[in-house]
C-alpha cells in the first residue's frame, strides 16, 4: 500500500550529519528507489510502471535527458529516475476539498517538500480577484478567462509564456505556434537558467548550439573530462556509460570544487560486482578547482599545448583546414599570466601539468559539463575556451571526441529545437510563415531574467507557465515572487502542487495536465509524444497508466483549446492538431530542419538521430564558415577577506526544484536541507564552529541585503574559499541582475556571501 500525504510540514529539527560517502548507487540506491516508489505508488503499481521506463515501447523518464542507447536493460532507470516516476505516478490526490481547507497564503508558507508530497492535481482551479482560496472552474470557463485577459492587453508583448523542459516536442511546437500567432516572442524557458551559456558559446564557435557527441562516442574516447557536474545525483545513468568507457581504456578527469561520490566509485546495481563487490573506480584524477576557475584551467592547458615539444600536441592540419582566428588566439594565450591561473584555480602547476600529460597521451578527448560551468558571469568565455582546447587537438568531428554539455530536464533540448526561444532565427520564422500563412513577430522577446523585470515593472501583466515551478527555479526569490504578484493573471499548467501556485497574480489559474506516465486518448485514438535527449536522439514516449483524474487534459489539448479560445479567426487547424498528434508532427517535418519524414522515422524502435554538421561532416555553419577560435579574457574572481564564494547545488533527494526527500546520502546529510558546506580551514578562519547556525548574506554591487536565515555549517572537504548550499532555498541570494555575459543566465555558482551567526544562536562563535 502507498502512504497517505503528510499533514504536518517538515523542518530540520532531526537533522543529522555524518561522513560523506566515497561510492554511489549499489544496494543503498536500489533500496532508496524502491522505498520511495512503494510509498508513492504501492508495490503492484511500482512494478508495472518502472518496467516501462525508458523502454522503446514505454515512456521516457520525466527526469534527466541522458540517452538510453540501443540496448536497454530491463531496469533502464536510476534511483532518481524512479523517484521522478513515483512522484508523477503517485496515488495521492489534491482535490477541491484540499483547496477549501488551505488558503493561498497558507500554501505560500509551506515547504517545497510538503507541497510536492500532497499528490496530483485533479481539476482546473481558479483564484478569483480578492479571494483567499482556489475554487473549481470548468475547462471552458478557464480558457475563456485566460483568452479574455490575453486579448484585453494593450500589446501581445505584455504577456509572458514560460516553458519547462518536461514539455513534449508536440506540445512545445504547438505552444510556440500559438504564442507567435498571438503576436509575441516572449518565450522564456528553463534553458535560460541552465545551458543557455552552452548554446551561446557553441553556436558562436561551432555553429550548432548542442553537444557534438553520441552515446557510443564515450566508448571510443581516450580521455573524458567531467567538469562542473555531479552525475551521481543529477545524471546517474551517465555513470554506466563512464563505467563502460573505463573498461574500454579511457581515463577520466573530474574537475569540481566538491568531491562527488559518483565520480569516485560506482557500484552498478545491474552488475554482480556492483552489488557484492567494490564497484568501479571512475575518476583517475580529481582536480579540486576553485569556483569559477575553469576558464583559467583550460586556458593554461591551451598555452601548454602550444608550447609543448610533443609532435602531435596540436593538430595543425585540422586547424589550417577547419578553423578561423588562430593567430589572435595564440597571441592571447601565450601571454597568459601563471600567477592569475594559480589564483583562479587554486591548483598547482604540477597538478595542471599532470593533466597535460593525460591530454598528450589521449588520441580522442570528450569534455562533459553541466551547470557548474554555465552559471557564472564568464560562463560563455569558459565554454568557448573548452572549444578552443578541443579544436587544438582536432577533437571535433571525429568518433570518440567532442563537446558534451549534459542537459538536465528530459526534453529541455527538444523544446528549444521546436522553437521555444525568445530570439528565434529568421529561417525558422520564415518556415513557420510559409507553413501556417501568417507573419510571425520578428522582434526578440523576453528571456527569463528580462521577463521577471518586465513583470516587476508592470510591463508584463499575464504569465502562463507550461510546466515547471517558475518561482523556485529563478533567482532573487523575493523579487520574482513580487513580480508574479504584480501580474493581473498568472496561470500554471501543472501535474503537481508547487510554490508557483501560491505566488499569484490578482487572478490565478491552475490547469492540471496529464503526466508522461499516463495514457493520452484523443478523438482519433491513443496518442504518443516525442522527446529529444541530450545527444540529439528523438524518440517516442507512450504513457500507459490511467489518468490521475478524468478532468485532466494533455498539454497539447490545453494549448490547442486555449488557442481556439484566444485566436478564433487564426485559420490554424488547432482542432486537427489536438485530435491527432501526427498532424503536429507533419507540420514539424516541414518547419524544423532535420525532421523530414518525422512520423515514419520516430516510429522506428529507438527513434532517430538529428543531424549535426560539425559532428557528421566537419562543416561549421558559423559566421566565418569555420570553427572559430576565440580570445577570452581571464578575470580572476577575487573574494574579499572574510567572505566565501557560494555555489547552489542539488541534494541527492531532489531533481531541479522537486524535493523528493530530506536526505543527501552521498554528502552525509539526513533529515534536513538548511546546511552550508564549508571547508574546515575557512570555518576556523571565520571563527565559526562546525554545526553553527548562521545566516547566509550575499553581497552584490547594488547594496541590497539578500539573506537566507538559519543554516547549519557543515565542515566539508570543498575547495578552500568556496561553499555550497541547496537550491531553491538559496536562490534568494542570487541577484536578478547578476548574470552571465551574452547568455544572461543567473550566476548561481558565483555568489559572494558572508556568514553571520543567526540572531538566536550567537553562541556559535568560537
Amino acid at each position: 500500500m502507498s502512504r497517505k500525504a503528510p499533514s504536518g510540514d517538515f523542518d530540520d529539527a532531526d537533522l543529522e550529519v555524518s561522513e560523506p560517502k566515497t561510492s554511489s548507487a549499489g544496494v543503498p540506491g536500489v533500496t532508496a528507489a524502491l522505498r520511495h516508489s512503494y510509498e508513492q505508488m504501492g508495490v503492484r503499481r511500482t512494478a508495472l510502471t518502472l518496467a516501462r521506463v525508458n523502454q522503446k515501447t514505454g515512456f521516457d523518464c520525466p527526469g534527466c535527458a541522458w540517452p538510453e542507447g540501443d540496448r536497454r536493460h530491463v531496469a533502464e532507470f536510476c534511483e532518481n529516475g524512479a523517484k521522478a516516476v513515483a512522484e508523477e505516478a503517485t496515488t495521492r490526490r489534491v482535490t477541491r476539498e484540499f483547496f477549501a481547507r488551505h488558503t493561498v497564503a497558507e500554501l505560500a508558507q509551506r515547504s517545497d517538500h510538503w507541497l510536492g508530497q500532497q499528490g496530483r492535481l485533479t481539476e482546473p482551479m481558479l483564484k478569483r480577484a480578492g479571494s483567499e482560496h482556489y475554487e473549481p472552474v470548468s475547462w471552458d470557463e478557464a480558457f475563456a478567462l485566460l483568452a479574455a485577459e490575453l486579448n484585453a492587453l494593450d500589446s501581445p508583448d505584455e504577456a509572458v509564456f514560460y516553458t519547462s523542459g518536461r514539455t513534449s516536442n508536440e506540445a512545445a511546437f504547438a505552444y510556440q505556434l500559438f504564442v507567435r500567432a498571438f503576436g509575441t516572442n516572449n518565450l522564456p524557458d528553463c534553458s535560460n537558467m541552465c545551458h543557455e551559456s552552452s548554446g551561446s558559446a557553441l553556436t558562436e564557435t561551432l555553429g550548432v548550439g548542442k553537444g557534438s557527441v553520441l552515446l557510443e562516442d564515450l566508448d571510443r574516447a581516450g580521455l573524458i573530462f567531467v567538469v562542473g557536474q555531479n552525475p551521481g545525483t543529477n545524471h546517474p545513468r551517465m555513470l554506466s556509460a563512464l563505467e563502460r568507457a573505463k573498461k574500454a581504456g579511457a581515463r577520466i578527469i573530474a574537475v569540481n570544487p566538491l568531491p562527488e561520490a559518483g565520480l569516485m566509485r560506482f557500484k552498478n546495481p545491474q552488475r554482480p560486482a556492483g552489488i557484492a563487490g567494490r564497484g568501479t573506480a571512475l575518476a583517475d584524477r580529481f582536480l579540486q578547482i576553485r569556483l569559477n576557475g575553469d576558464l583559467a584551467l583550460f586556458q593554461a592547458l591551451n598555452r601548454m599545448l602550444l608550447e609543448s615539444d610533443a609532435p602531435d600536441a596540436v593538430d595543425r592540419g585540422f586547424l589550417d583546414a577547419h578553423t578561423h582566428g588562430f593567430e589572435a588566439f595564440e597571441k592571447h594565450v601565450l601571454g597568459l599570466d601563471w600567477a592569475d591561473v594559480l589564483a583562479a584555480t587554486g591548483l598547482t602547476r604540477a597538478e595542471i601539468g599532470g593533466v597535460l600529460g593525460d591530454v598528450l597521451r589521449a588520441e580522442r578527448i570528450i569534455v562533459c559539463w553541466a551547470m557548474g560551468l554555465t552559471q557564472h558571469r564568464n560562463s560563455v568565455p569558459t565554454i568557448r575556451e573548452i572549444v578552443n582546447f578541443l579544436l587544438l587537438r582536432g577533437d571535433i568531428g571525429r568518433p570518440g571526441a567532442g563537446v558534451c554539455p549534459v542537459r538536465g530536464h528530459s526534453n529541455v533540448q527538444g523544446d528549444r529545437t521546436m522553437g521555444i526561444w525568445e530570439r528565434p532565427k529568421p529561417g525558422f520564422l520564415d518556415a513557420l510563415a510559409a507553413e501556417f500563412g501568417f507573419e510571425p513577430p520578428r522582434e526578440h522577446g523576453l528571456d527569463t531574467v528580462n521577463a521577471i523585470r518586465a513583470m516587476r515593472d508592470g510591463r508584463a501583466k499575464v504569465f502562463l507557465g507550461m510546466g515547471g515551478n517558475f518561482v523556485r527555479a529563478t533567482p532573487d526569490s523575493a523579487v520574482t515572487e513580487a513580480a508574479l504578484r504584480n501580474c493581473r493573471l498568472t496561470a500554471q499548467v501543472s501535474t503537481k502542487l508547487n510554490r508557483s501556485h501560491a505566488e499569484t497574480g490578482e487572478l490565478a489559474l491552475i490547469l492540471p495536465a496529464l503526466g508522461r506516465t499516463e495514457r493520452d486518448e484523443q478523438e482519433s485514438g491513443p496518442q504518443f509524444v516525442t522527446v529529444e535527449d541530450s545527444m540529439g536522439m528523438v524518440h517516442a514516449s507512450r504513457g500507459r497508466l490511467a489518468p490521475a483524474s478524468p478532468h485532466l487534459l494533455s498539454e497539447v489539448s490545453i494549448v490547442c483549446r486555449l488557442a481556439r479560445a484566444a485566436l478564433p479567426g487564426s485559420g490554424i487547424g488547432w482542432a486537427a492538431m489536438e485530435r491527432d498528434y501526427d498532424v503536429i508532427r507533419d507540420h514539424i517535418s516541414r518547419v524544423v530542419p532535420g525532421f523530414a519524414g518525422f512520423n515514419d522515422r520516430v516510429r522506428a524502435p529507438g527513434g532517430f538521430t538529428l543531424p549535426h554538421a560539425p559532428r557528421d561532416e566537419r562543416r561549421f555553419p558559423t559566421a566565418t564558415g569555420k570553427a572559430n577560435l576565440t580570445v577570452n579574457e581571464l578575470e580572476v574572481l577575487r573574494v574579499p577577506e572574510g567572505r566565501l564564494l557560494l555555489q547552489t547545488v542539488r541534494s541527492h533527494d531532489q531533481y531541479n526544484t522537486t524535493v523528493y526527500g530530506l536526505d543527501d546520502r552521498y554528502r552525509g546529510i539526513k533529515a534536513g536541507r538548511r546546511v552550508v558546506f564549508v571547508n574546515p580551514a575557512d570555518l576556523a578562519a571565520l571563527g565559526l564552529a562546525d554545526g553553527a547556525t548562521v545566516d547566509l548574506v550575499s553581497e552584490w554591487e547594488d547594496g541590497v541585503e539578500r539573506r537566507a536565515p538559519s543554516f547549519r555549517t557543515v565542515a566539508y572537504p570543498t575547495a578552500a574559499g568556496c561553499a555550497a548550499a541547496y537550491f531553491p532555498e538559496t536562490n534568494v541570494l542570487v541577484p536578478l541582475d547578476s548574470t552571465a555575459e551574452v547568455s544572461n543566465t543567473p550566476t548561481s555558482k558565483s555568489v559572494i556571501v558572508r556568514l553571520e551567526p543567526s540572531a538566536a544562536r550567537k553562541g556559535d562563535l568560537v
